[in-house]
């Protein structure tokens, strides 16, 4: 099983990926609670250039909130993590965690049906890209 789903853009540009991003996100109930740029801490803390990478941490508030209600220990594993990062020059690839595959981990089939619809839901996100 993956643990992620996944999808590639070509010929546009790594900022306009992300705005599609979030805007993709949003249009299904997410927001982005945190960014953690991948690149820029690379450069800072080890002085290595690195490629566009970007963290996004996704989170569905009704979502989270059934899955804090059915598990009080799932936040250990919220928000959700979308990466957007650039594989070549002109290829940008989106990828979203599969919550399914991350809940297995967990033993509580209370978390099963969420985990499912937040699963559908991101995969609606990757494919409106």
């Amino acid at each position: 099983m993956s643990y992620y789903n996944s999808k590639t853009i070509q010929n546009v540009s790594f900022d306009k990926v992300m705005k599609r991003v979030i805007e993709a996100l949003k249009q299904e109930g997410f927001g982005v609670l945190t960014e953690i740029d991948v690149k820029a801490t690379m450069k800072k803390k080890l002085n290595i250039d690195y490629r566009p990478y970007m963290i996004l941490g996704a989170c569905n508030p009704p979502f989270a909130h059934k899955a804090l209600m059915a598990e009080n220990k799932i936040g250990t594993m919220l928000p959700c993590n979308v990466i957007v990062q650039e594989i070549t020059d002109g290829a940008i690839e989106v990828s979203a965690v599969d919550p399914i595959a991350s809940m297995m981990a967990v033993e509580n089939e209370g978390l099963a049906g969420i985990a499912t619809e937040i699963n559908e839901k991101f995969k609606s996100v990757i494919a409106a890209l």
